[in-house]
C-alpha cells in the first residue's frame, strides 16, 4: 500500500459530513504522506496530548478504508477500544475494514486475523514490546504509523527499532496558546521523600513506591492541599497502589466528599457507571491506580493531584495533562506531591525528540518554586504568576568565592561534580543525598552530614544514626 490512502483535505462522503481537521492536524497527515513518498515504510507522528490524535487516525483509517485497504488499529486498553470505534464511526469510517482491538488480544489469535494493508498503533511509546513487535513482524507487508505525546521509552531509549522516521507537529506550548489547550497553574507541595527509592528496569520499585506512599498522613494533607489549592473542582488522583487509591479516596470521602476508587480490580460493570457517575458531576474526585493515563477524555476534569512518584516521562506527562482539556474561561490545576516536575520539567516544557536508541536527558530542570504559594513555574520569570510573590535568591560564601544559587533551582551534576566537600552548602535531606549520589559516597555520608548540619533525617533511616553511632 502506498502513501495515497493518507487523505489531503477531509470531504464530505456518504451523505455524512467529516469533521473539517484543523490546519495543524492536516499539515501533520500531509508530512506522514511526504515521509511515505520517500519510501519509508513506518512513521511514528508527535503530538501533544489534547492535540486531537484520534480525529487524525480517523481520518487516514477513513481514506484508507474506503479504497479497500483493510486496517488493523491497536490500543493497549480496553477501555479505549469504545471510545475510538465511536470517534472512528463519527468520522465515517467503514468498520467492515477497520478493526479496533487491544494488542493482547491481536498477538493471541495472530493466525486468524486477516491481513491488514495499514496498522496504526495507538500510544506508540509501547510499540517496542514484544507483543507489538510479534504483530509487526507477522505483518511485514503492512504501513505501520504510530502515534504518541511522547516517543520515548521507560528506559530511555528511542523508537528507531521500529520506526523509520520521526514527524513533530505543534508543541503543547502551542495548543495553550491557541486555545487548543487549557492553560494551567502547578503546585509542588512534596509530602514523599523519594530519594532513597531504588529503580528497576527504568522505573521505581513499586514495592517501595507502594510503601512510601500508604501513609496516612499523606492522604490528610492531600485533602488539606487540595482544599487549600482546588475545592470545588473536579479532580482525578494518581494513586501509587490500590491501597493507597482507597484510603486516599477514604480521606476524601470522610471530609464530605463524593468519591470513589477505582484500579484494574474494578468489575467493568462497576467501573463504567462509576465513569458515567464522574463524567455528569455525581462523583467529585476520582481516585484511580494505574488507570486514566492515557486516552481518558473527560473535558471538564479540571485538577489532577500526583501520589505517584514516577521516572516515566511518558506516564508523567499524561497524568499532569489530564486535566488540561480545553475548555472556555477554565485554568486547568496540577497539584505534585512527590516532585515529579523536578524530574521531568513541565507539561509545556519544549522537548527534542529523536529516534535514536538512546537520549540524552538534561541535566537541569528550569522550574521555580514559590516559596510562598508552592506553585511551580519557568525560571525565566521573576515572581510567582501566580501569586506575584518576589522569587528569593540568597548568597552563600566560601572561602573562596561567593555563588549566587537559587533556593529552587537543581544544579547541574556537573557543577556539583566540581564542587569541594568543603564548598559545599545543603540546606535539605534531597540535596544532601543528590551530592551523594554524584561523589559516590556511601550512603552514610548524608547520615553524617544531616545530623552535622541539624538537617531533619528522614524517619525511614533514623537506625542508621545509631549504626554510624551519632
Amino acid at each position: 500500500m502506498g502513501s495515497d490512502m493518507l487523505p489531503g483535505v477531509p470531504h464530505v462522503a456518504k451523505e455524512m459530513i467529516i469533521i473539517e481537521l484543523r490546519e495543524y492536524q492536516t499539515e501533520l497527515i500531509n508530512n506522514i504522506r511526504k515521509s511515505i513518498r520517500t519510501g519509508n515504510k513506518s512513521v511514528v507522528a508527535v503530538l501533544g496530548c489534547g492535540g486531537g490524535k484520534s480525529v487524525i487516525q480517523a481520518e487516514i483509517a477513513r481514506s484508507a478504508a474506503a479504497k479497500g485497504n483493510r486496517v488493523l488499529f491497536l490500543v493497549h486498553r480496553r477501555e479505549l477500544c469504545e471510545q475510538i470505534t465511536n470517534t472512528f464511526e463519527n468520522q465515517g469510517v467503514d468498520m467492515l475494514l477497520c478493526s479496533v482491538s487491544m494488542v493482547q488480544t491481536v498477538s493471541r489469535r495472530i493466525e486468524k486475523i486477516p491481513a491488514p494493508s495499514l496498522i496504526i498503533t495507538d500510544e506508540a511509546h509501547h510499540s517496542t514490546a514484544n507483543t507489538y513487535r510479534k504483530i509487526y513482524d507477522k505483518f511485514p507487508n503492512a504501513l505501520k504509523l504510530g502515534f504518541t505525546a511522547t516517543p520515548i521509552r521507560l528506559n530511555k531509549g528511542g523508537l528507531g527499532e521500529v520506526y523509520q522516521d520521526l514527524i513533530t507537529s505543534v508543541s503543547t506550548k502551542w495548543l495553550i496558546d491557541n486555545h487548543y489547550l487549557a492553560p494551567y497553574k502547578y503546585y509542588s507541595v512534596k509530602l514523599a521523600d523519594t530519594s532513597g527509592l531504588h529503580i528497576r528496569s527504568g522505573e521505581y520499585k513499586a514495592d517501595e513506591v507502594a510503601c512510601l506512599m500508604q501513609n496516612k498522613e499523606i492522604y490528610g494533607e492531600t485533602v488539606k492541599q487540595w482544599e487549600r489549592i482546588a475545592k470545588g473542582r473536579k479532580t482525578i488522583v494518581y494513586c501509587a497502589s490500590v491501597e493507597a487509591s482507597k484510603m486516599t479516596a477514604d480521606e476524601f470521602s470522610n471530609a464530605g466528599y463524593i468519591t470513589c476508587s477505582l484500579d484494574g480490580t474494578t468489575p467493568e460493570n462497576e467501573r463504567r457507571d462509576v465513569m458515567e457517575r464522574f463524567r455528569n458531576g455525581e462523583i467529585q474526585i476520582l481516585c484511580n491506580c494505574d488507570l486514566f493515563g492515557e486516552g481518558l477524555d473527560v473535558p471538564d476534569c479540571e485538577c489532577v493531584v500526583l501520589l505517584r512518584p514516577t521516572q516515566s516521562l511518558t506516564l508523567y506527562i499524561q497524568q499532569s495533562m489530564r486535566s488540561m482539556r480545553y475548555m472556555p474561561d477554565k485554568t486547568a490545576i496540577i497539584i505534585d506531591h512527590v516532585g515529579n516536575c523536578y524530574l521531568h520539567g513541565l507539561p509545556d516544557d519544549d522537548r527534542k525528540w529523536t529516534l535514536e536508541s538512546k537520549q540524552k536527558q538534561e541535566t537541569t530542570v528550569k522550574i521555580r518554586e514559590c516559596s510562598n504559594c508552592y506553585a511551580v513555574y519557568a525560571l525565566t520569570l521573576s515572581k510567582c504568576p501566580y501569586c506575584k510573590y518576589e522569587a528569593v535568591k540568597e548568597v552563600r560564601r566560601s572561602s573562596k568565592k561567593t555563588i549566587e544559587i537559587d533556593l529552587v533551582e537543581l544544579r547541574r551534576q556537573e557543577d556539583l561534580k566540581n564542587t569541594k566537600l568543603s564548598d559545599a552548602v545543603f540546606n535539605t535531606w534531597e540535596e544532601v543525598v543528590e551530592f551523594q549520589k554524584i561523589k559516590g559516597y556511601k550512603f552514610a555520608f548524608c547520615i553524617r552530614y544531616a545530623a552535622a548540619h541539624d538537617i531533619p533525617i528522614p524517619s525511614k533511616y533514623s537506625y542508621m544514626r545509631r549504626i554510624i553511632g551519632l
